[in-house]
């Protein structure tokens, strides 16, 4: 049966000061956060859950801001364990205003230790500690107060049991000499969290690039770039504004006026009415723009040169991965091999994997594109 943690709940400035003074000479602190976002595009916090060994400590965000010494605690201090950081480091940006470091993602860290690249804490729990954790309260309205005494405890063991997870995992890593592997995977999702925050790349995402011209695809950017900015400005979910998927008709349809842009599938009267005059705005942009500034067109994942190097390259990374005894992909993502065969093709350097996974797999790739034969 789980431990009934011991909790403390913070809603008052004075009360979150004195947790973080409790902590702060800790080596390692838990964190966790519950949050709301279905009808926004930034989270709305709905608790903040830390423990360094002792209490949970369950801050109430509706009613404490983020004090001084919280965020030195987030910024510097022990190192911070996450588990599944990406979203929670948004929340916690968004609540307190600055970074986490240094830190630890326990989902990373069992991905470079077995062949489950994204397990989740419950799962991660029971391997490393033996324990099954509820999950009556998984889909809690987390913004009701008060909340209930099932719901704390809830809250409470996903940070507790943080920490025995980590003492598990980092002796495996140590042993399988992947510590450092991990150090710099978790540098690298924080860099990556500045780079989301900071850039205006959304429309890489986009798997359907290559099916556009080049002036379809500059306009296919402009659109998700003015998408991005507003739903940060007007606080809503992206999909709320205008889908992907719309924007990728609209790209493709290149619409000169709201008659042409309301004939486009999906599109409806009320978004003519209220985002017409911006969407075309944009496409009219991509349609005047110089054509040396416009993005090159992504090659073709159906050509056969394209699919034969993919190919070659998958047989490095999945034998790669099967000594090592992980997952491929963590290893590289399918977009990453598509990078490396589109350069090879084009004729361009290649953006071969750096840091521990290029010295494991970069002489190898760069073998294996050179066996397929020169692009044509």
């Amino acid at each position: 049966m789980p431990l009934t943690p011991e909790i403390r709940w913070i809603d008052t400035p004075e009360a979150l000061d004195a947790a973080c003074a409790e902590v702060a000479r800790a080596d390692v602190i838990a964190l966790d956060t519950e949050f709301f976002r279905e009808r926004t595009f930034h989270p709305v916090p709905a608790l903040i859950q830390f423990c360094a060994g002792g209490p949970a400590y369950l801050v109430d965000p509706l009613e404490v801001a983020c004090t001084e010494a919280f965020r030195r605690l987030l910024a510097e201090g022990p190192l911070k364990l996450l588990h599944a950081s990406s979203e929670d480091l948004e929340v916690l940006a968004h609540w307190a205003g600055g970074p986490v470091a240094p830190l630890v993602d326990t989902q990373i860290a069992q991905s470079l230790l077995g062949e489950v690249p994204a397990m989740g804490y419950q799962k991660l729990v029971e391997f490393w500690v033996g324990e099954t954790l509820p999950k009556d309260e998984t889909r809690s309205n987390w913004l009701e107060r008060p909340l209930s005494e099932a719901q704390q405890t809830y809250a409470a063991l996903d940070v507790v049991y943080l920490l025995d997870v980590w003492a598990g995992q980092r002796e495996a890593l140590i042993r399988h000499g992947r510590l450092a592997w991990l150090e710099e995977d978790c540098a690298e999702l924080l860099a990556q969290v500045r780079s989301d925050e900071a850039d205006g790349q959304w429309y890489l995402r986009q798997r359907q690039l290559w099916r556009l011209s080049p002036r379809q695809i500059e306009a296919y950017r402009r659109l998700t770039a003015w998408r991005e900015g507003e739903v940060r400005r007007r606080d809503l979910p992206r999909s709320w504004l205008v889908s992907d998927k719309l924007l990728y008709a609209i790209a493709e349809r290149m619409p000169e006026n709201r008659h042409e842009l309301a004939g486009v599938e999906g599109v409806k009267p009320p978004l003519v009415k209220r985002e017409g005059d911006s969407l075309l705005a944009r496409v009219r942009e991509a349609r005047h723009a110089e054509a040396d500034s416009l993005p090159a067109a992504p090659l073709s994942p159906l050509d056969p040169a394209f699919k034969k190097r993919l190919k070659a390259m998958k047989k490095v990374v999945g034998a790669e991965a099967e000594a090592l005894g992980v997952a491929p992909e963590v290893l590289l993502r399918r977009r990453e091999l598509e990078a490396l065969a589109s350069a090879q093709l084009k004729g361009e350097p290649l953006p071969l994997p750096t840091g521990w996974r290029g010295e494991r797999l970069a002489d190898a790739l760069e073998r294996a594109l050179g066996e397929v034969g020169e692009p044509a």
